[in-house]
């Protein structure tokens, strides 16, 4: 019996040639608008259909070689035969497996732009310190693959470190490539400060958004305060002696959104509503507040050293990933943002997972 996932492929690759058929009718080349549409639709079936194309024609070539080897007489020959047949199973096989991958429901919010929040956790000053060289290498991360940050509000230490940071990453696949960052992490390594040189055990609180469209989520004016104030630094050092700095207050949730960075009250104030309307679709994508409050609590977890995602062990220059279980010696090139083949592996896991749950 024909595997299920087969069946379904089959349904596809009948409606993608029903849609390349219809691409070439006059009466849809005529018509922009319908046959851009059309186009659409095609593209976004393309990729299995064109892998299950190429997975029926190696089938077809191993039936084919089936057929010739029952009546073929010549050794030789035969011995070929097997060899077409046993190399054409074996890519099929392969084929089978990328179709699968194919199949798998892919996150709506992939291609999305997206915001990054980090914040200092359990462990004070050497917190933020490590909140300021996540934000760094997570800043190189995106530079070498072509991603643009901007940052949207960020609350300095006078030692140089980071109580907290918002910023956004624009680019293809953003919120893909960063949606497994999302939580805790841990830093285990002796402070600059430490004069009798203990390991101290710090967090890192991360949280990775989707960023929202604007038609996606209401914000009406009675539901909102917006407060003007003029923006600090570190210390409560004034930075800006005119009131530019935007608070935004959304009363149905509770949720509260400031932005200081920009010189400029009108850019300071646009950058604040896309924050808003980023955690307001997280927000009423959970349903309630308290699906929400676990939601943020499966992201970001309360920062206690228990929790971790992540562990980032200085003194053996290890980093960890808990929930893989993902060691990498390279800890010095990782917090620099080299850390493409963690975020691969998470991918592949994910995936691994989604399969195992999907069989039947």
């Amino acid at each position: 019996m024909k595997e299920k996932f087969l069946i379904k492929l089959e349904d596809i690759y009948k409606r993608y040639c029903e849609l390349s058929d219809k691409l070439s009718d006059p009466a849809v080349i005529s018509d922009t608008a319908l046959w851009t549409k059309t186009a659409k639709d095609q593209s976004e079936i393309a990729e299995p259909s064109l892998k299950y194309e190429e997975y029926l024609s190696v089938i077809k070539r191993m039936t084919d070689a089936e057929q010739a080897v029952k009546t073929e007489t010549d050794p030789e020959m035969k011995e070929l035969l097997n060899e077409e047949i046993s190399e054409c199973a074996k890519t099929g096989e392969s084929l089978k497996d990328e179709l699968k991958i194919l199949l798998l429901p892919k996150d709506k919010n992939d291609d999305r732009n997206c915001i990054v929040e980090i914040r200092g956790g359990a462990g004070g000053e050497e917190a933020a310190l490590f909140a300021y060289e996540l934000y760094r290498m997570y800043l190189n991360y995106c530079e070498r693959h072509r991603l643009k940050t901007e940052v949207v509000d960020m609350n300095e230490t006078e030692l140089g470190g980071l109580k907290e940071v918002v910023f956004n990453v624009n680019g293809k696949d953003a919120y893909k490539q960063l949606k497994f960052e999302s939580g805790v992490h841990r830093v285990q390594r002796v402070p600059e400060t430490e004069s009798q040189g203990r390991v101290h055990t710090s967090t890192v609180t991360v949280a990775v958004l989707p960023e929202a469209e604007d038609v996606e989520v209401e914000i009406k004016d009675e539901d909102i305060r917006l407060d003007v104030y003029r923006s600090s630094g570190a210390g409560g050092q004034k930075v800006n002696k005119t009131e530019t700095a935007i608070r935004i207050t959304h009363f149905p949730t509770g949720i509260v959104v400031t932005c200081q960075d920009e010189r400029s009250q009108l850019k300071n104030k646009d950058k604040a509503f896309k924050v808003l309307r980023s955690r307001l679709y997280d927000y009423y994508n959970s349903q309630n507040r308290s699906a929400y409050d676990e939601h943020r609590k499966s992201l970001v977890g309360r920062g206690d050293r228990s929790e971790r995602i992540r562990t980032y062990n200085f003194p053996q220059g290890r980093v960890t990933d808990h929930r893989i279980g993902l060691s990498l010696y390279s800890l010095d090139t990782f917090i620099m943002g080299d850390i493409g083949e963690m975020i691969e592996a998470l991918a592949v896991a994910e995936r691994e997972n989604q399969l195992a749950g999907g069989e039947d």
